[in-house]
């Protein structure tokens, strides 16, 4: 989320379309503004302790929030919050639900249209893995995100998929849904000459290299990847001179259950005999996370739910074949048997097979990897930002969905 804000934004600047982004100080040596770039400023906005929070406290501060933002943006606009026009914002994009929930009441405050990008949704999650949702049940998290669905002037979907499941799901008017697929930073992202990225980042020359990418938590099903890289090990499979299979995992513990998510992956690579095997590398920025994108034979994505993707569209740019499990935007992002492969169900030895494919198999390699980068380079930020511009035209043109 914070590279689609940021990216996002960006790209809107550029194109001539100022963005305010607001979001809460977890310090208090945090400057109150900074300026990104031209048309492009943050603003930390105190709300809570001025500390790290847990993200299941965040509910308790979004009054406070909402209260901060709407003094900046009615000072910016030097009209009190009732006037007509509300000051030099056009509209509201929240992202995630309690910015949603944020959004909502400030569209009602300033009488400004409401866009908002889920991420990720309640009721999505709790049919991939009901045990992700239980810290939410006390926040009525899937009531809230309903309640702004319906006051939403438009929800924005990564893809088809993702536009099905918040019409059917909560349910929405599909008129309102509009498909704004993300972007890739082909400037960071794109292909390169692997045994160097490897040195670059650390990492041994040779040898099959697999690699995983996200939060470390139940949902993202890092544990295939670790039971991938033993079914691999265990088969005996070799690769040229005898090198046993690696596997990278580039992200930290994240939500309720993240910590004990990082402690059970180590836990499950020492029963399976791999954990020498296993190289954990906290988040990355996108300079260096490109680099071991390059260094990776497979990247594999297998998660239980993924409203887009990105991880496996940034892998596809930098030439690297995806094997991912068939869900969500997934499903839309790699081209079974041409650009990448999708596995039905969280079967270690169906991704055992693709990865040992790709790395036995160079010409296949290739010919994913071409087709990879062909089809990432549809998807650039500043074709997202068109796109949202475009729908904020149409919705300063029409009427505010009442609620």
């Amino acid at each position: 989320m914070n590279v689609y804000v940021r990216e996002l934004t960006g790209a809107l600047a550029r194109a001539g379309v100022s963005c305010d982004v607001f979001t809460r100080a977890w310090s208090a040596d945090l400057p109150a503004v900074v300026q990104v770039e031209p048309g492009l400023r943050v603003h930390h906005v105190a709300a809570g302790p001025l500390a790290p929070m847990a993200k299941e406290a965040l509910p308790a501060v979004v009054d406070e929030f909402t209260d901060r933002v709407l003094e900046v943006m009615v000072a910016a606009g030097g009209l009190p919050a009732d006037d007509e026009g509300g000051g030099p914002f056009e509209a509201i994009h929240a992202n995630y639900w309690l910015s949603g929930l944020a959004g909502h009441r400030l569209k009602h405050e300033l009488d400004l249209p409401l866009v908002c990008t889920f991420h990720t949704l309640d009721r999505v999650k709790a049919e991939a893995g009901p045990e992700e949702v239980e810290a939410d049940l006390v926040h009525r998290r899937a009531e809230a995100e309903a309640g702004i669905i319906r006051c939403s002037d438009a929800v924005l979907a990564s893809c088809s998929v993702e536009a099905e499941q918040i019409a059917e799901l909560y349910p929405a008017d599909p008129a309102r849904v509009a498909i704004v697929a993300p972007g890739v930073d082909h400037a960071y992202f794109g292909p390169g000459h692997r045994p160097q990225a490897r040195r670059a980042v650390g990492l041994p020359d040779d040898g099959p290299l697999l690699l995983a990418v996200g939060r470390i938590q139940p949902l993202k099903g890092m544990d295939v990847a670790v039971r991938t890289l033993a079914a691999l090990n265990r088969r005996g499979d070799r690769y040229r001179r005898g090198d046993r299979y690696r596997l990278v995992v580039v992200g930290g513990p994240s939500g309720p259950r993240g910590d004990d998510a990082y402690k059970g992956l180590l836990q499950l690579a020492e029963h399976l005999g791999v954990v020498d095997r296993l190289t954990m590398v906290d988040p990355q920025p996108h300079e260096l996370l490109s680099t071991y994108y390059r260094a990776a034979d497979v990247c594999l994505v297998p998660s239980r739910s993924e409203s887009f993707g990105l991880v496996a569209l940034e892998a596809a740019a930098c030439g690297t074949p995806v094997v991912a499990s068939a869900v969500g935007g997934l499903t839309t992002l790699v081209d079974h048997g041409r650009t990448g492969f999708l596995v039905d169900e969280a079967d270690p030895a169906a991704y055992a097979g693709y990865a040992r494919r790709i790395v036995e198999e160079p010409l296949l390699a290739e010919r994913l990897s071409t087709a990879a980068v062909l089809r990432a380079r549809q998807y650039t930020w500043r074709e997202a930002a068109a796109a949202l511009q475009a729908l904020h035209d149409r919705l300063l043109a029409g009427r505010l969905v009442e609620c």
